[in-house]
């Protein structure tokens, strides 16, 4: 596959998109392989998801006859059902909290190093628990926290605090930082760029959507194409915010 190296990282809409498909094009399917892994690892916990209606509750005490003996066995084996599915819900809970954000802060990081024109380390999937495994679930329990606080104050804040987090995760595989710090930082190097973040979240559900009619196939570039232009984002930011410091540095 012919590749082209010569892409621009600024901060923008459409810099950030054009040099993400650019990245997906130089390294397809090692990037097709981390989209793939990231699948994998986030697909238990979206299938254990239990649901019950009320015909599953035929034979609970309040429908209760007395003459049917049968309803103390039915409301053993509801007792047992619901005992089940609790369980299965704490362990989708603790892998979805304890396990699940480390692969996932690790693929971003994979994404920025191909941005960086390194080749993709895949061990990186696996260094968090390793090297700084608290402070990716802290900062993600973090983020999470601050969100949805936002999003119970009238939708908008939530959404602008998701925003202005959205480069926590890379802060904390790029610079080792900890949770506070990371979010701090990514709060101040998203200033000015929170609009371009918000439209690049909602040019990213359509992309998904047309990904999902091409057949479905579709989705894998789509989401490499995503994840692409949000890591030429966050280092296009970080290349910018860091030239004045680099310039003092020279001219010391």
């Amino acid at each position: 596959m012919e590749t082209n190296n010569d892409y621009t990282l600024k901060p923008g809409f459409s810099n950030a998109f054009g040099a993400g498909w650019q990245v997906m094009m130089n390294n397809f399917l090692r990037l097709f392989l981390v989209v793939i892994v990231l699948s994998i690892v986030t697909g238990p916990y979206k299938f254990m998801d239990f649901k019950m209606d009320s015909g599953d509750f035929h034979g609970a005490p309040w429908n209760w006859n007395m003459d049917d003996a049968g309803n103390w066995e039915h409301m053993f084996g509801l007792a047992s059902l619901g005992l089940f599915a609790a369980f299965f819900a704490l362990l989708a809970g603790l892998y979805v909290l304890l396990v699940a954000p480390v692969f996932q802060y690790g693929g971003k990081m994979i994404f920025v190093q191909a941005v960086r024109k390194v080749k993709p380390d895949f061990e990186y999937f696996i260094k968090g628990f390793m090297e700084n495994y608290l402070t990716i679930i802290l900062a993600n329990l973090l983020v999470i926290a601050l969100v949805v606080l936002g999003l119970f104050a009238l939708l908008i804040p939530g959404i602008i605090i998701a925003c202005r987090l959205a480069f926590v995760s890379y802060i904390v595989m790029d610079k080792k930082l900890d949770p506070i710090e990371a979010v701090e930082l990514s709060w101040k190097m998203t200033r000015g760029h929170g609009w371009k973040i918000f439209f690049m979240g909602f040019a990213s559900f359509f992309i998904v959507i047309f990904g999902l009619i091409l057949m479905i196939v579709g989705i894998f570039p789509a989401m490499i194409w995503i994840s692409s232009s949000f890591a030429a984002l966050y280092e296009s930011v970080n290349l910018e915010k860091n030239k004045p410091v680099e310039a003092e540095v020279v001219a010391a």
